[in-house]
């Protein structure tokens, strides 16, 4: 059921609400949570989409919250609120309203979005672009547990790493450390075989893939070894390769769907590793509502510390590198030779799974 309101207030907007749940028949409210989706017009049907999705798993009030533009002075100056309100098949498993801002209210959406929340329930804040450098003092963001950006979607995702680290606030988190979920648990369970001492990693992506960075950036802060970030073709992560005393250890995924897994002394493995929906990554981050520290920890190592390879020697898919068997990779030069390797002598060699 849908109803649009023109220029409308919070308190309309509210009794519209409680009118479409009893016009189909629905007037309890079984809703866990208030997600609230900051974005543009452009991109308002893809999120709309994931929520309602995530919804299934997460029923919650979802607030769409589309400043737009005024194209003249004279607009700026008018104030104004439309509305759509959905419930029911319309709005997945909870209720949707896409809230359009027009002139100076724009700058107050808070004040418009406040009076719509769930009382007593959680509240996510979400920006699936244009995500502010500090989250947790932008007006919306305040008002939420949990603030959710993607550097995937901005133009220098790897230096908008950075700005989040400086400006990190329990409560932050990101979808592209969300994508990565599946080859941190992968590599732990890796590690986990295998009692030996990892010397070095390789972590090869696409450049300007921002879990990439964040993947390499857990493992350098975990293993405490030197970690280089290499370039290839993609899709996405396309491998990571751990160079142990036992062998390496390689994951690698050439198609963005399956992967394989070598380790030293026992058959490949080909382990499921496909590129997940924006649908599945939002209910992942609606399952926890606490501060991610692992995250966090990940997040403050910098990007800078990384190992950066030239990508010139980055085999084709289907090649591969000098001295490398079928199915296993060759040991990571970083590893045996520079400043980093000194360190890591120095400093005693941790397994991932110790932390």
């Amino acid at each position: 059921m849908k109803t649009d309101l023109t220029d409308t207030t919070a308190s309309k907007i509210n009794k519209a609400l409680v009118q479409a749940r009893r016009a189909i028949g629905t007037p309890a409210v079984g809703m866990v949570l208030t997600l609230v989706i900051v974005t543009d017009e452009e991109n308002a049907y893809d999120a709309l989409k994931a929520a309602g999705d995530a919804s299934r798993e997460h029923p919650s009030r979802t607030l769409v919250v589309i400043k737009r533009v005024s194209r003249s002075p004279r607009d700026r100056t008018q104030s104004r609120l439309d509305a759509e309100v959905r419930v029911g098949a319309d709005a997945g498993t909870g209720e949707t309203v896409v809230l359009r801002l027009y002139g100076e209210v724009v700058d107050h959406a808070q004040s418009v979005v406040l009076p719509l929340l769930l009382p007593d329930a959680p509240v996510v804040v979400w920006w699936p672009v244009n995500a502010p450098l500090d989250p947790a003092n932008d007006p919306l963001g305040a008002l939420a547990q949990r603030r959710v950006t993607d550097t995937y979607a901005c133009e220098q995702p790897v230096k908008e790493l950075a700005a989040r680290a400086d400006a990190y606030t329990p409560g932050d988190t990101d979808l592209s450390w969300t994508r990565i979920t599946p080859w941190r648990s992968m590599l732990a369970a890796a590690l986990d075989q295998v009692a030996c001492q990892v010397q070095g990693v390789e972590v090869e992506g696409e450049e300007f893939n921002p879990s990439c960075e964040l993947l390499a950036m857990w493992l350098a802060d975990r293993l405490d070894v030197p970690v280089r970030r290499t370039r290839s073709a993609g899709p996405g992560l396309t491998a990571v390769r751990m160079d142990t005393d036992c062998g390496p250890i390689v994951l690698d995924r050439a198609d963005g769907s399956l992967a394989t897994l070598a380790i030293q002394g026992q058959p490949k493995r080909a382990v499921a590793l496909k590129r997940r929906e924006t649908s599945e990554l939002i209910a992942e981050e609606l399952r926890r509502l606490d501060p991610d520290d692992t995250y966090a920890s990940a997040l403050r190592y910098g990007v800078e510390r990384l190992k950066q390879g030239d990508g010139g020697d980055a085999p084709a898919k289907g090649e591969r590198r000098a001295g490398e068997r079928e199915g296993v990779a060759a040991p990571v030069e970083s590893a045996a030779k520079g400043p980093a390797a000194e360190a890591t002598a120095e400093a005693p060699v941790k397994r991932a799974a110790a932390k």
